[in-house]
């Protein structure tokens, strides 16, 4: 593996803590202290909890002071810290960028099924999101998916959907397959 620019080190960081003490603003001005940018970040509520990660880029001893003050945070604000050295994201690919939605009556296994089939397919899963609600006129319990795929530009798309909605016929999901707009 090549060695990154010297300005171009990436760091992922990740931390859970407590809904009444959200990690971000400590978290970002450590960032910006250790002298880094934030190139990319997801901040989520997830039950009691607060879910953040974040990939911050600097030159090489930015993002090793960065490491270096992770234990003291940790202890000074009570917020458990994962970090990981990583490589920035490919460049441009043969990627088609696709988003799928899906809706259903929950039941258990319903993303591990949809990951299995995009995973068979050799289809590469960029993001995820899901959750249950209820619904208004029945109260039944439901489930919804946003997923937002890169699909081989040598896919066979309508192929794909085609396969694609049937799965999800079997499965009983109701569920659509678009390319992304941007």
């Amino acid at each position: 593996m090549a060695r990154p620019p010297a300005n171009e080190n990436y760091i992922l960081v990740t931390a859970v803590a407590a809904l009444d003490k959200s990690p971000l603003m400590p978290l970002t001005k450590r960032i910006s202290e250790c002298g880094c940018t934030l190139v990319d970040a997801r901040h989520v509520s997830l039950g009691a909890h607060i879910s953040l990660a974040m990939l911050a880029m600097g030159s090489w001893d930015a993002v090793a002071k960065l490491e270096a003050s992770a234990s003291r945070f940790e202890r000074d604000e009570g917020i458990k810290l994962g970090l990981q050295r990583t490589l920035a994201k490919p460049g441009p690919t043969d990627l088609l960028p696709y988003t799928i939605e899906v809706v259903a009556a929950d039941k258990p296994g319903i993303v591990f099924q949809l990951a299995e089939f995009f995973s068979q397919q050799g289809i590469l899963i960029d993001s995820l999101s899901c959750s249950r609600f209820r619904a208004m006129q029945t109260g039944a319990e439901m489930f919804t998916a946003q997923i937002n795929v890169g699909i081989p530009a040598k896919t066979h798309i309508a192929t794909l959907r085609d396969d694609f909605l049937e799965f999800c016929d079997a499965l009983n999901l109701d569920a659509i397959m678009d390319p992304v707009k941007f």
